[in-house]
């Protein structure tokens, strides 16, 4: 591998750590509170500012991931593509089942509204983050298909941001919504459906 395309590579992790950070530094309470005070202006749209810098640098990993040499890690083959495609498609259908709990126009800004209820029926009651379940599948299904280098970079700066931005993000949500929150950790799991 040449050098433009390791340094291609390491800027794709760079990018990636980018949009995590600033992915959980933007949805961070403490912030959100403290632009309230200074701007209360500002935090009637601070969803749909959130909402645009999380796609436009999301949009320049993906323009910049287009930019890289495929890389083949393993070859392709009838059987990893379909499963490849199936995972992905589970992914995809967890995702919407869980968007259709909440109200998408408030989650990306578009509408303004009070302060959320905690969710904890339908999909919600099997998982906490069920968001982040679907990704995690999506991403496994297209690093199966791609079988890429790239695509393996996607998948694993998901799992290392998931880490630790599930913890932060719990944080969050305990100083939103206390005891009940807490009480919700204790009965549902993270992101993997199983029966304590």
């Amino acid at each position: 591998m040449e050098n433009e395309e390791i340094i291609k590579y390491v800027t794709l992790v760079l990018l990636w750590t980018v949009f995590y950070i600033s992915h959980s530094a933007l949805a961070s309470v403490k912030l959100k509170r403290f632009l309230e005070q200074r701007w209360p202006n500002l935090t009637k749209r601070y969803r749909l500012i959130y909402s645009i810098v999380s796609v436009v640098i999301f949009g320049v990993v993906l323009l910049h991931s287009v930019k890289i040499t495929v890389l083949q890690l393993f070859p392709t083959s009838p059987i990893s593509t379909y499963l490849g495609y199936m995972i992905a498609t589970f992914g995809t259908i967890i995702m919407v089942k869980s968007s259709r709990a909440i109200s998408m126009s408030s989650f990306l800004g578009i509408s303004s509204s009070k302060e959320d209820e905690l969710i904890t029926s339908g999909i919600y009651s099997k998982v906490r983050h069920p968001l982040y379940s679907g990704l995690i599948l999506i991403f496994l299904g297209y690093a199966l298909v791609a079988a890429s280098l790239t695509a393996l970079i996607h998948f694993s700066c998901l799992l290392i941001y998931l880490a630790f931005g599930i913890k932060y993000e719990e944080q969050n949500l305990t100083s939103v919504y206390g005891k009940a929150y807490k009480k919700y950790q204790d009965e549902v799991p993270a992101l993997i459906p199983w029966r304590k």
